[in-house]
C-alpha cells in the first residue's frame, strides 16, 4: 500500500462531492482526502497497483486540475 499525493482545485465541498463517487468505486482505492485548509488542496489516496497518473485522469475527467506531487 502506498500514499499518493496531489495538487488539485478541489476548492469545496461541492467539486470534492463530484469525484466522491469515482474514487470511492475504485476497487484500488481504499482511502482519500482532501484537505481544504491547504493552498494546494491537497488530495492524499491511500492505494495499491495504482499509478499517480490513473488518478490524475479520474480528476481531469471529471473536469478537475490534480498533480501529483513527488
Amino acid at each position: 500500500m502506498e500514499i499518493l499525493v496531489f495538487k488539485t482545485n478541489l476548492t469545496d465541498h461541492t467539486r470534492i462531492s463530484r469525484v466522491e463517487v469515482a474514487l470511492d468505486i475504485h476497487p484500488n482505492v481504499f482511502k482519500w482526502s482532501v484537505d481544504l485548509q491547504d493552498i494546494d488542496n491537497i488530495l492524499r489516496v491511500v492505494a495499491s497497483n495504482i499509478s499517480g497518473r490513473e488518478v490524475e485522469n479520474i480528476l481531469q475527467h471529471a473536469g478537475y486540475y490534480c498533480e501529483e506531487l513527488k
